[in-house]
């Protein structure tokens, strides 16, 4: 199915429009020399190398074997949500990209280095896997502290500046969060019910 970004009667026509209108807003206005240089990098999953090391290590050292259960998890978490997100709702929906999109092309600010023509916008599959992983590791792991709560900062931070380098829609985004923070709700639950709840108090 293709979801047209044209001009639309209706509800739909006035989100698509909305849509247009933040997306114009983030990509377009809001926007300065720091934020040019720093979110085409934070987007990119290599700068977060040093999170997911830590992750590992805070895991594997606290909860032994159950810590490796819990890292395997959230890897299954983040290949069910790039599946889901990329090979099934991507062949179902299509939309342009906003770099794509003959109504938009020569208007945006394209800071990503590439832009896929044949890729569906809808959903941003960096939305999905990184709200799904974000959920999973907070739902699973706010027992042991509150500040766990920051890695949705940190998902967000990330789907900000895939609109803002032009190369997803807010509703694309959107969309892609709904439906991680379903999977990751469910895996936490997956997890939760077969392993229990992780505790520092608890000795594995």
């Amino acid at each position: 199915m293709l979801l047209d970004t044209g001009a639309q009667a209706g509800l739909f026509g006035r989100l698509i429009q909305f849509d247009h209108w933040l997306f114009n807003k983030i990509n377009q206005q809001w926007t300065n020399p720091f934020f040019d240089a720093v979110l085409p990098f934070l987007r990119q999953a290599e700068i977060w190398v040093p999170f997911y090391i830590f992750l590992l290590f805070f895991i594997t050292i606290n909860f032994g074997k159950k810590g490796w259960l819990w890292a395997f998890a959230l890897i299954m978490t983040a290949v069910i949500s790039d599946l889901l997100s990329s090979s099934v709702v991507k062949h179902l929906i299509f939309r342009y990209r906003p770099c794509c999109d003959p109504s938009l092309e020569d208007q945006v600010r394209v800071l990503a280095n590439y832009c896929p023509y044949n890729s569906s916008s809808f959903t941003s599959s960096h939305a999905c896997n990184h709200f799904a992983m974000s959920m999973f590791i907070f739902l699973t792991l706010k027992q042991t502290s509150r500040w766990w709560a920051l890695v949705f900062v940190w998902a967000f931070c990330i789907c900000y500046a895939q609109v803002y380098v032009g190369v997803h829609f807010p509703f694309d985004i959107l969309g892609g969060t709904i439906l991680g923070l379903g999977i990751g709700y469910g895996m936490s639950v997956f997890f939760q019910n077969q392993l229990g709840p992780l505790s520092l108090k608890q000795s594995v």
